[in-house]
């Protein structure tokens, strides 16, 4: 019976779609057979020509209903479902049927309100920073909010998702044969992730695990959001 990963949150512009298909082309990457599930009705279905995973358009209820049924005869794969924005009763549904739920939300102070709402309103839920800066002091001022803000959910904040302009080619309708290296390593990085979440051995064939982040001499990664390194499944 496949997992069903869904990707929600009442904020639009938070890049679910892109963690849709970065989730997915990630997993294809680490030997997963996943399917990336849209019900967001403002796009449109894209090929799944030259992507390491299967492509659902399931942007009405019945279409929906259809997939996730399919899903679930489906052993050993992953659907991942983008949730679209400013949808709450769609949220609703689809953290009811969902095993894990991701809330995105990018370093503003609107989307860490936002987050912090969704997380009381889906308790089962992870927080995930998405798009999340690379500037070391950019990353150090988002990193701190988060842990102001949002510190008594640590245990249910991801490690980031960095922000990544090459991302845009997964979602043009036909991506290209070759992907740049870096967005290969972002896809992987993230499916790991989750798969860590989902308790799910996977075995990277194609390239040597990256070097983990640095550790202090308690095994934990320093800094503000050092509990999203260390997230288990709840």
């Amino acid at each position: 019976m496949a997992d069903i990963i869904c990707i929600i949150g009442n904020k639009g512009g938070t890049g679910k779609t892109s963690l849709s298909h970065l989730l997915c082309q990630g997993l294809g990457l680490l030997g997963q057979r996943s399917a990336c599930v849209l019900t967001d009705i403002s796009r449109e279905p894209l090929l799944p020509d030259g992507r390491r995973y299967i492509t659902a358009d399931a942007r009405t209820p019945e279409a929906l209903g259809k997939v996730v049924d399919k899903l679930r005869t489906l052993e050993g794969w992953l659907g991942v479902i983008d949730g679209g924005g400013n949808r709450p009763e769609v949220d609703r549904k689809l953290y009811a049927l969902a095993d894990i739920v991701l809330l995105p939300f990018r370093e503003s102070h609107e989307d860490i309100r936002t987050v912090l709402a969704d997380l009381e309103r889906f308790p089962r839920a992870y927080a995930l920073p998405s798009q999340w800066p690379t500037n070391p002091w950019a990353r150090e001022a988002a990193d701190r909010s988060v842990a102001q803000h949002l510190g008594a959910y640590r245990h249910r904040i991801l490690r980031p998702v960095n922000a990544l302009s090459a991302t845009k080619l997964l979602l043009q309708r036909e991506v290209p044969e070759q992907l740049p290296t870096p967005l290969a390593n972002a896809c992987r990085r993230f499916a790991r992730q989750m798969l860590d979440v989902l308790e799910i051995e996977y075995a990277d064939m194609l390239d040597a695990p990256e070097t983990d982040p640095p550790v202090d001499s308690e095994g934990k990664t320093p800094g503000a959001l050092a509990a999203y390194a260390n997230s288990h499944r709840h």
